[in-house]
């Protein structure tokens, strides 16, 4: 299984997008999943974004909301 297929299809929104969303909703009404390398995480992230690397999302899936809205960075 690919790990895009752990993702409904959806609208690539620019950065200024995903900003405005996040400033009109509640932290808890969406998520945000750092696919990065933890060095590069921890070097410097959004707050609140989980980190799970790209190679990791398979096995890692259920940490995941399906319920919410996924910003994947």
């Amino acid at each position: 299984m690919n790990w895009k297929n752990l993702f409904r299809p959806g609208a690539n929104m620019s950065p200024a997008e995903v900003s405005a969303f996040m400033s009109e909703h509640q932290a808890d009404e969406y998520q945000l999943l750092d696919v990065r390398q933890p060095g590069e995480y921890k070097k410097e992230h959004i707050p609140g974004a989980l980190l799970i690397p790209v190679k990791e999302l398979l096995e890692r899936k259920a940490e995941l909301d399906k319920t919410r809205p996924t910003f994947i960075y």
